[in-house]
């Protein structure tokens, strides 16, 4: 699913606020630390605390991972194929609005309760997923876990600055950060032993001792209280709410096989996108910064940008697991850690360009559409062809795969400081923490906008092999054309 590879935004939003607020008002331990080491993050009461803060993003990412590989098993067991991608959709949209306001609820309850609130509620929805009889009850699940998710992902950033020295931030940060890609080897492989056991309910389970470890940490070594408490950062709720209004409209229409239904859905989605754009221009706590809007637009140009590469990757990298599984005869096993190449390729192109110069950055960003789109033409021939599973079939698969995400993450860490620079300077910061929205909002609209085009292209009816090889071929096909169209925003940017 989504390699939410938001560090770069959770660096300058931290720098951001302690600029605003002086850089010395939360650390718990007095005096800075000559020289920033492993060692010192790594060890004593540090070390419990950077175990805390990692096992929040890992709890948030490794479930990623773990439901998009059990997908396939769920829905067999519980019925809901039409609402397959709502899991997704509706886990994105409540990260979105817990990571949102989790400024809110760190004010109000300070780093030990706002950790232990985020846990439980985190919990509470692993515990409605585990137990869920239908499809209904286990997207209710999803919500709630997905709210909690989004608290433990954006608190596990914020509370860096304030339980460590200001020398220790950078590799706090890289540690961090850092749990997408253990995720990515620890996800599919809880998610598919479960699921070739025929036991995916358990995959959920296993992960409730491991919140309560994280949250007892949480109780001993995090503050009660820091010097934020008292701040109440705006939340622009109006616009939220019609951020999710969108995605909702879009996924309300997926699960229909009626053109009409579907169309609806779509209009619907346009109103509240045009209803946002409205608010946003004349609110006082805005969303996103000026001109994010437009197109013509540096900013507008490079949130385009984003948002076209993250949907190539998530529309995929959903359903993949359920196309190997049903037309190359692949273990949810296998086809978990396949689906999760995507995820290594976007990591991998983000290490390779991460140095680069100012024209190799150039050089990188309009490369990412042009591999990408490679990419995703190649599955396209590849993956709708039913096959025996043979790896003289799976290799290329695996390799377009790997190239879809690849490309995405040579451009993805120029395309966010590109961002930071181009942003007017009184918004940096809104900048800044607006990178995750835009990347989460893309990551729920491609997910919602994936459901409709398979249920349209057969997934549900006739289903079975045919109606998944036709799925997959106009699900791959309609979202070649986002990086095709990244092409365009690149030129403009």
């Amino acid at each position: 699913m989504v390699e939410v590879l938001s560090e770069m935004s959770a660096v300058n939003q931290a720098r951001g606020e302690s600029r605003r607020k002086g850089a010395d008002m939360d650390i718990t331990e007095p005096g800075p630390a000559p020289v920033a080491r492993w060692a010192d993050l790594l060890s004593g009461r540090n070390g419990v605390r950077s175990l805390a803060l990692a096992g929040g993003v890992a709890l948030h990412a490794v479930n990623v991972y773990i439901a998009t590989t059990i997908l396939p098993s769920v829905v067999r067991d519980i019925g809901g194929l039409d609402y397959y991608a709502w899991n997704t959709t509706l886990f994105v949209v409540a990260s979105i609005l817990g990571s949102a306001t989790s400024a809110r609820l760190l004010g109000a309850a300070g780093p030990r309760g706002a950790y232990v609130a985020a846990a439980a509620l985190f919990a509470l929805g692993t515990l409605i997923c585990a137990a869920a009889p239908s499809m209904p009850v286990l997207l209710g699940g999803r919500i709630v876990q997905g709210l909690g998710g989004g608290f433990l992902f954006a608190l596990s950033y914020a509370m860096i600055r304030l339980v460590f020295a200001e020398g220790l931030w950078p590799r706090a940060m890289a540690l961090v950060s850092g749990m997408w890609g253990v995720a990515t080897l620890v996800g599919p492989a809880v998610g598919g032993v479960f699921a070739e056991l025929d036991a995916w309910r358990w995959a959920f389970w296993s992960l409730l001792p491991v919140v309560a470890l994280f949250a007892f940490l949480a109780l001993a070594v995090l503050p009660r209280r820091s010097g934020d408490s008292n701040d109440r950062t705006a939340t622009p709720t109006t616009q939220l709410v019609l951020l999710t209004a969108a995605v909702l409209a879009v996924s309300a229409g997926s699960v229909s096989n009626v053109l009409a239904w579907n169309f609806a859905g779509i209009v619907a989605a346009l109103i509240a996108a045009g209803a946002l754009i409205v608010v946003e221009a004349k609110a006082r706590h805005r969303l996103l910064p000026r001109g994010a809007f437009r197109l013509g637009a540096p900013l507008g140009a490079l949130y385009a940008t984003m948002a076209l590469l993250a949907v190539a990757v998530t529309s995929t990298e959903i359903f993949v697991p359920l196309f190997l599984q049903v037309l190359h005869a692949q273990t949810p096993l296998t086809a978990g850690y396949l689906a999760a190449l995507m995820a290594a390729g976007w990591t991998l192109g983000s290490i390779a360009s991460s140095g680069a110069s100012e024209h190799g950055a150039r050089r990188a960003v309009q490369a990412a559409p042009i591999i990408a789109l490679i990419g995703m033409a190649a599955l396209t021939g590849l993956v709708p062809r039913p096959s025996d599973g043979a790896w003289n079939v799976l290799a290329p698969i695996a390799v377009a795969l790997a190239a879809v995400g690849f490309g995405v993450g040579l451009g993805w860490p120029h395309l966010l400081t590109r961002v930071l620079k181009v942003a007017p300077d009184d918004e940096r910061d809104l900048a800044s923490a607006s990178i995750t929205t835009v990347q989460l909002f893309a990551t729920a609209i491609g997910a919602a906008l994936a459901g409709m085009v398979a249920n349209l292209g057969g997934l549900t009816d006739p289903g079975g092999v045919a109606g998944t090889s036709a799925a997959a071929f106009w699900l791959l096909a309609v979202f070649a054309l986002a990086p095709f169209a990244a092409l365009k925003t690149v030129a403009t940017r």
